[in-house]
């Protein structure tokens, strides 16, 4: 039988208790139907996990008592990070979704001249917080117990002017390129791969993103949406640098 997983944000530690509240706290009592006495595992995402068992249950909170640590890793061998042109809605919650679980170490989403969606301040903390929770819940359905890093959004322009890691492997995936994924010098143990939005990027962008170290590559011969792109990219660089 299938253990539930919960994700805490407190330091844990055997034979202290902690209590789940609000959302957790409903998932785990009127969800999963679970009682005072049924085991689940907690993790904090920082690496490992905790065996506990419900305490206590009242007022709509849980107390749960932490048992022994496993020290449990499934992260991948290859550092990942996915810059992602912002798309909308349900879209970009599922390319968030699947890049963790297919195990990616960083997710940074990326406004970009056709980036359809647009948001104020307040609506990309926000969407930042509705993010972080999507990659949550998918570390709690996949096993991970290490949160991938999501960054606050920012422009293309300010990503390629960052440098940021220059060191590792840069690809820009790009219908019209001519090199495929297993261009990538091998072996690579740091990949960051680029994706436009549901309009691409423009002809300027992907030249800017050349004279900033990444490589076009294309996926095959047929023009994939945003999210698929995501998501095949990702499989494809876990099979061939990764743990697949």
């Amino acid at each position: 039988m299938r253990l539930t997983r919960v994700y805490v944000d407190a330091p844990l530690a055997a034979g202290e208790r902690v209590i789940l509240e609000g959302n957790a706290a409903s998932h785990v009592s009127r969800v999963l139907r679970l009682r005072v006495g049924e085991a689940l595992t907690l993790f904090n995402g920082a690496g490992g996990e905790y065996a506990a068992s419900i305490d206590a249950a009242r007022s709509g909170r849980l107390t749960v008592a932490v048992g022994e640590p496993r020290a449990v890793e499934r992260e991948s061998p290859l550092t990942l990070t996915l810059a992602q042109g912002v798309s909308r809605g349900e879209r970009m919650d599922l390319v968030v979704q699947k890049a963790t679980e297919l195990g990616v170490s960083g997710i940074v989403p990326l406004f970009t001249e056709r980036s359809v969606v647009r948001l104020g301040a307040q609506q990309a903390e926000r969407k930042l917080n509705h993010w972080r929770a999507i990659a949550i819940a998918a570390c709690e359905q996949s096993g991970r117990n290490r949160l991938p890093k999501v960054a606050p959004p920012l422009s293309l322009a300010d990503l390629l002017r960052s440098g940021a890691d220059r060191e590792g492997g840069r690809l820009l995936l790009s219908p019209g390129a001519t090199s495929r994924l297993d261009a990538l010098p091998h072996p690579a143990t740091s990949v960051t791969v680029l994706i436009g939005p549901e309009g691409g990027l423009t002809d300027a962008e992907q030249e800017a993103a050349v004279a900033a170290g990444f490589l076009p590559v294309r996926l095959g011969p047929r023009v994939l949406r945003t999210e698929t792109a995501a998501i095949a990219a990702l499989a494809l660089l876990q099979r061939e640098f990764g743990d697949f």
